[in-house]
């Protein structure tokens, strides 16, 4: 379930202090990006953020609730990505430096894929 339009809007605006924030749909949920890179997810008008091993203490409060997951073949695969505490929607400060550690880890799980993406070998330039 995506997110819907009014708290879509209320994310965008909480989250307007980190930079450019987008949405869009994908795989059922509401994908949302900081200038290009994804720090959450949303799903029945819940926000899950982006946790990695650096950012996870920081999230300690949330590891109560289970992470973001799906079903593949009759078993549930755990998504990286946490469910903000209900309280945060009222701590639009508190919020914001929640989104800026997973935005970060988000950064940081970005540059490790394109380290590790096969370099293709350039063309042949014909004679």
């Amino acid at each position: 379930m995506t997110a819907s339009d009014s708290f879509a809007a209320f994310l965008r605006d909480q989250l307007a202090p980190l930079g450019r924030v987008t949405m869009r749909r994908m795989f059922g949920k509401t994908g949302v990006f900081c200038d290009g890179v994804m720090l959450g997810m949303v799903t029945e008008d819940t926000f899950y953020v982006r946790v990695d091993e650096h950012n996870r203490a920081t999230f300690k409060e949330a590891e109560s609730a289970p992470p973001l997951n799906y079903e593949k073949k009759g078993s549930t695969i755990d998504l990286a990505f946490w469910r903000v505490p209900e309280r945060l929607i009222d701590e639009p400060d508190e919020l914001v430096l929640w989104a800026r550690a997973a935005l970060a880890a988000a950064r940081r799980v970005a540059a490790k894929r394109q380290r590790a993406a096969p370099r293709r070998k350039p063309k042949p330039r014909p004679s």
